[in-house]
């Protein structure tokens, strides 16, 4: 039963990755991630059920559309991927034996997951548009607090479950702080120094990790990613290269949702359990 449960974890992650590259294609378009169905960008012919398995699909009609032969881009298979492999962490994270599996920790696992997926599907979309959809962060802050509250309705406790309270706080705290250096950066500078997508981002993982220590330890290790891909990036190309931040803050969420336990001893030992 507990082998089942992982591999079904596997296997969903791979299909919710297959439903986020048409999210991150369709999205900054404007266009329904639902309707019509999916189809080739290119001749836009609908594509055939038996195509639509992830990263087999791919590699069986050899990265190409299988009415005109477009190129189909690699990262199609290699978000499938990823999804299937948060799907793993997350369960392993809430379920990491037999004893764990109860309905508690089953939507706790679900949860952490559906949330690092919206985040691999804003990051994409801001790497590639540099924009930060509302759909991806305005609606994660209720649905945080709701997947909270519920966890807490059922009796879930460890770490990433923080409770509704503490959600709304660090919602509160990532919206505010975050906010105040946007709006300060804006004065000092008369332009833009941070997109209020980004504020939103953050107020998004506050609600998902809580203020204390999970939004500092989310923003401090983002921040640190940022800043180390910036230095790399400037020493490949040897010009200043704009980078978004929202990634970085959502690999500093993940790496919190699934190893912050682990990781505040170093930063905040005084919050280490």
């Amino acid at each position: 039963m507990f082998a089942l449960a992982g591999l079904t974890a596997v296997l969903l992650g791979a299909v919710v990755g297959s439903f986020l590259n048409v999210v991150i294609h369709r999205l900054p378009r404007g266009e329904s991630v639902v309707r019509p169905r999916s189809h080739c960008p290119r001749c836009l012919t609908p594509i055939h059920p038996a195509h639509l398995v992830p990263i087999a699909s791919w590699i069986a009609l050899r990265a190409r559309c299988s009415h005109c032969s477009a190129p189909i881009s690699a990262r199609y298979p290699w978000v499938e991927a990823l999804g299937a492999l948060l799907a793993t962490l997350s369960f392993q994270r809430f379920v990491p034996d037999a004893a764990h599996l109860d309905a508690a920790s089953l939507v706790a696992a679900t949860a952490t997951f559906l949330f690092l997926a919206n985040l691999v599907a804003a990051s994409l979309i801001d790497v590639r548009h540099r924009i930060l959809p509302d759909e991806c962060t305005v609606w994660a802050v209720p649905a945080g607090i709701g997947a909270q509250a519920l966890l807490e309705q059922l009796g879930a406790s460890g770490h990433g479950v923080v409770g509704w309270r503490m959600a709304v706080l660090g919602a509160a705290a990532g919206f505010i702080g975050l906010g105040a250096i946007a709006a300060a950066g804006k004065w000092l500078s008369g332009r833009e120094a941070l997109g209020w997508g980004d504020v939103k981002l953050l107020a998004a993982i506050g609600a998902w990790c809580g203020p204390v220590p999970g939004l500092v330890v989310a923003t401090f290790t983002g921040s640190v990613i940022g800043s180390v891909a910036g230095l790399l990036a400037l020493a490949i190309t040897r010009r200043r290269t704009y980078l978004p931040y929202g990634p970085s803050l959502a690999v500093g969420a993940a790496i919190w949702l699934l190893y912050g336990d682990r990781v505040t001893p170093w930063l905040l030992p005084s919050f280490a359990p």
